[in-house]
């Protein structure tokens, strides 16, 4: 989806006395498509915590680290490109908010875990709340005092409204990379492991004493009980590229109980994406900063899915996959093998396919994917060109297979191991990324013509 995209509020969100109340628009719950779907009612557990850790996903995604090119220029006047809503998905036990900042560089997710929440979601669900101006101030307020919340999701009373009976309308654009982060996100952390662990107040002291701004990448290495800055990788470093990226994670320092730095195994020493996770307060709220791998490059171009989607049983196997999800909030991947009857690979590769359209999500520190449901769907293919463009190749004959590899659209391909990543091309475009930001579409078209052509139960060798 790219262009305008209108989200409808039945009313403003609000802060009133110790009620928080977010307005929803265009949900799917456990009953299907509903236009303001009512997730829950409830206290939380640490209100500052929790009311500091919303307001640092609403700063994400009004933040701008960088312009992209061909954004600088507002086409529609009163359209805003990217959504200043965060994502809210209910599932069973749990809350997630999420949001991205406008340049696509920053995800931001404030995970609120049972403990924090003094009572269960009413439903599961997925939906954007409205994060108006007031609301923000009346919020900053309350983490001053640290007051009693009760936090609303969504009203009872507002679940059967349809859009024309709405009274609150905010027009966005919705770009292709915008949609396409959700998923590369979901596979960077899939692929993520933990680098380091750092009590709050040593978590405190590194945090601030980042550089406000670096040209260059960084990288953050344990060092005794905290990290320490290097500028070269190591097998235990974690890319740290644009520290002030990290700036929305300051305020929550107070409440820091630990910081979690999860980084890409392998990345060598070519920029990465990384991971950074403060658990907050005793009750254990869990607010997520994950930066690409430089500052003017958004999750959008990884390709960290492109692999997984080239698979040729894909569509029936993502299909089936999605109808046994349920709204689980962590889903168990043997389970869900064995469900399917499908083998792990492909029902990973279904999972990978799913997110590329919302659906699926990754908690880093579950170690496991959850349900999600974007308010919107994506053609797959479209919104992944690279894909569309090895097809093609396939298609027209350009492909050749070898022993260890082929000759793809003029180039030489070679395989590394089945599902490692480490195959390699002589295209330009491999020779300037590496392999970091997932295959070029030359080895994309030859593991899928090696798929094609194995037999039957099979998938591609190397």
């Amino acid at each position: 989806m790219s262009g305008p995209f209108t989200y409808r509020y039945a009313t403003p969100s609000v802060l009133a006395g110790d009620m928080l109340s977010f307005a929803t628009s265009g949900g799917v719950t456990e009953a299907g498509v509903v236009a303001h779907p009512y997730f829950f009612t409830g206290f939380l557990a640490e209100p500052g915590p929790a009311a500091q850790a919303l307001l640092a996903t609403a700063a994400i995604a009004r933040a701008q680290y960088y312009v992209a090119t061909g954004t600088a220029v507002r086409s529609r006047p009163g359209v805003r490109y990217g959504t200043i809503d965060p994502v809210v998905t209910s599932n069973t036990d749990r809350l997630r908010f999420e949001s991205f900042s406008s340049c696509c560089g920053v995800h931001a997710r404030l995970d609120l875990p049972p403990g924090t929440l003094t009572s269960p979601p009413v439903t599961s669900g997925t939906t954007n709340v409205d994060f108006n101006p007031p609301m923000r101030a009346a919020l900053a307020g309350a983490v001053a005092t640290a007051s009693q919340i009760l936090l609303k999701v969504g009203d009872e009373e507002f679940t059967a409204v349809t859009e024309a009976g709405s009274v609150t309308e905010r027009k966005v654009d919705l770009p292709d990379r915008w949609v396409k982060g959700f998923g590369e996100v979901s596979a960077l952390h899939a692929g993520m492991r933990l680098i380091a662990e750092v009590a709050g107040p040593d978590a405190s002291r590194f945090l601030t004493g980042l550089p406000r701004t670096a040209r260059d990448p960084l990288w953050a290495v344990p060092s005794g009980r905290t990290l320490s800055l290097a500028t070269a990788s190591s097998t235990t470093a974690a890319c740290l590229a644009g520290p002030e990226r990290l700036a929305e994670l300051r305020p929550l320092l107070r409440f820091a109980k630990k910081l979690r730095v999860y980084g890409a195994p392998g990345a060598g020493s070519l920029p990465a994406a990384s991971a950074w996770e403060l658990t907050l307060g005793a009750a254990g709220a869990r607010f997520t900063l994950t930066l690409s791998p430089e500052r003017n490059r958004g999750f959008s171009g990884e390709g960290a899915l492109l692999s997984a989607l080239s698979l040729p049983t894909l569509a029936e196997d993502a299909s089936l996959i999605g109808l046994l999800l349920g709204w689980d909030p962590v889903i168990n991947l043997s389970r869900l093998t064995a469900s399917s009857s499908l083998s792990t690979e492909r029902t990973v590769a279904a999972l990978a396919t799913l997110a590329a359209s919302g659906k699926v999500g990754y908690d880093l520190a579950d170690a496991a994917y959850f349900h999600r449901e974007l308010p919107l769907g994506e053609d797959v293919e479209r919104v992944h060109p690279r894909l569309a463009d090895a097809r093609s190749l396939v298609a027209a004959g350009q492909v050749t297979l070898a022993d260890g590899g082929a000759t793809s659209g003029g180039h030489r391909v070679t395989f590394g191991p089945v599902g490692t990543g480490q195959d390699t091309c002589t295209c330009p475009w491999y020779g300037k990324h590496q392999g970091t930001r997932g295959p070029c579409k030359h080895v994309l078209a030859a593991r899928i013509a090696c798929s094609l052509s194995a037999p039957a139960g099979r998938g591609a060798g190397g």
